[in-house]
């Protein structure tokens, strides 16, 4: 079962793939069976409700009628809410949700509120953190490397940046490996969730919709992405389960 939980994907720097790794946190929940709808800050034409159509609402979350939209429905654990936030927008909604009461919220234990902050690989990224945590008051903060662009992560002074993340309780890192090129743009193309392109979602006894080894790299990448949700117990944070609990994976290629 889902509790009250609401996670934010965001940057204040564009480029950095947060759709990307906001499609990845649908699938690894829909593998899970755990309920849960998105929300697309890309207003008014979203580049996230092109691959999870059904799920995700397109809203400016600058307005405060759109904010009501998310936060003023949020009192049933029936759904996990994702929010693709748009680049520019990341630290005004984080300074939002403090004026509205939602980090009030979350320090009472009503809901759960996790903040992915997807990075760049510059060095001025660094600057983004101490900005974003002086605004996040009880959110559980993740830090995403994102691969994407062939980022070399590694050029940061990793002293400065861990200190950073020594006075946030519960912060952890994620690293998102780089999507053989082909294959992301296979799945950009076809418009569908990385899911249906890896389970190649056709008629049976149709041919294949999509390449059998694009597919395989896309499980491969998708499975590594996962391990990494799995290891900062990201399930755990956003459910109620049971030791009976199956864990998703993802389908083989066939």
């Amino acid at each position: 079962m889902a509790k009250r939980a609401v996670v934010i994907v965001g940057a204040d720097k564009g480029g950095v793939g947060k759709t990307t790794v906001t499609r990845t946190l649908l699938d690894y929940f829909s593998a899970h069976q755990v309920a849960t709808r998105a929300f697309d800050t890309e207003w008014p034409n979203g580049t996230l409700k092109r691959f999870h159509p059904t799920d995700t609402r397109v809203i400016d979350v600058a307005h405060a009628a759109h904010q009501m939209t998310i936060f003023d429905t949020i009192n049933s654990p029936d759904a996990v809410t994702v929010i693709d936030m748009r680049a520019g927008s990341f630290s005004p909604t984080l300074q939002a949700l403090r004026d509205i009461g939602v980090l009030e919220l979350a320090k009472s234990g009503y809901l759960t509120l996790a903040v992915f902050h997807v990075l760049g690989a510059s060095i001025a990224s660094i600057g983004e953190i101490a900005e974003t945590t002086s605004r996040l008051g009880d959110a559980r903060y993740f830090v995403v490397k994102n691969f994407i662009n062939d980022g070399h992560f590694f050029d940061w002074n990793q002293a400065t940046s861990s200190s950073y993340f020594k006075h946030i309780d519960g912060a952890a890192e994620i690293v998102v490996p780089k999507l053989a090129e082909l294959a992301a743009e296979q799945v950009d193309l076809a418009g569908v969730p990385y899911l249906s392109f890896v389970a190649n979602n056709n008629q049976a006894g149709e041919p294949a919709a999509y390449s059998f080894v694009l597919r395989g790299y896309v499980r491969h990448w998708l499975a590594r992405v996962w391990a990494e949700y799995d290891r900062i117990g990201l399930l755990d944070l956003v459910t109620e389960r049971t030791a009976a609990a199956t864990v998703g994976k993802v389908p083989a290629s066939a």
